[in-house]
């Protein structure tokens, strides 16, 4: 019962958290984008697909973290969105 709710206790912040897209600035250096990611991890979210294309990243993010990414870097700021399905249809 204990492991029951430390894995429930564990996996509340990932419950609680927005999907989202971090996508930064042509010519962002990888130093920026890698210190927003380990914001995530750092607060409990899940990085779920890093772009190689593009300089960003999807993720699962509590607020608080979505709120640090935004403000961390003035010169390369990013644009933060949620993560939605899209369709042509």
């Amino acid at each position: 019962m204990k492991l029951l709710s430390a894995t429930i206790i564990g996996l509340l912040p990932l419950a609680l958290a927005n999907s989202i897209l971090v996508t930064f600035p042509k010519g962002t250096p990888d130093s920026v984008v890698d210190r927003a990611k380990k914001s995530v991890v750092d607060s409990g979210g899940m990085i779920t697909h890093e772009y190689t294309l593009i300089k960003g990243f999807s993720a699962n993010a509590p607020e608080a973290a979505v709120q640090q990414i935004s403000t961390e870097s003035a010169a390369y700021s990013p644009h933060i969105e949620e993560d939605l399905t899209v369709s042509t249809q």
